[in-house]
């Protein structure tokens, strides 16, 4: 065997064992590393249909192809305490619930209008749980954050311009 043969197989071998833990994720783990919560596959696709409720896909991207359900999951494990952490996921399972005992079917498997009547439904009903409500309150105000400091928004939508500002001289002036 060629010494440079060898050394090629060597230096492929250990760059496979390199990339090899990547690889290895627990299957129906979320997709982002979170170290306060915990959240499983099924919890982040909920949480993508409902962000994409909130924001769908038109002209411009949804809430689903900016990823700002991930963009929630993160800043709920960073930025809130315990209690309101165990309020959100009881309320996702709450809206899972309701979607059951509203429609019989799960919010995954809903149409889009039937998602837009069980969220308006949620946000109007003042009875509602407090963990229905404070997940919806996070998820709601995380989804329209995430979307409006996104890269899209901040290079496509929103038009910057240097400090202070244009000179406009024909500007009407209200006399006092």
């Amino acid at each position: 065997m060629e010494r440079r043969l060898a050394i090629k197989q060597i230096l492929f071998m250990a760059g496979g064992m390199a990339l090899l833990p990547s690889c290895l994720r627990d299957s129906g783990k979320s997709s982002i590393a979170l170290t306060n919560i915990d959240v499983s596959l099924d919890q982040e696709q909920l949480l993508a249909d409902i962000s994409e409720t909130i924001i769908p896909e038109t002209k411009t991207p949804g809430a689903k192809s900016l990823n700002l359900h991930l963009f929630t999951l993160k800043m709920l494990d960073d930025c809130y305490e315990k209690e309101d952490q165990k309020l959100f996921f009881e309320g996702m399972d709450a809206l899972q619930d309701r979607s059951e005992a509203q429609f019989s079917r799960s919010f995954q498997k809903l149409t889009v209008p039937e998602r837009e009547q069980l969220l308006v439904g949620i946000e109007k009903d003042e009875q509602a749980p407090a963990a229905i409500k404070k997940f919806y309150d996070i998820t709601k105000s995380k989804t329209i954050e995430g979307y409006m400091s996104s890269k899209y928004v901040m290079t496509n939508l929103i038009v910057w311009e240097l400090v202070p500002g244009r000179w406009n001289p024909y500007y009407p002036v209200k006399s006092a």
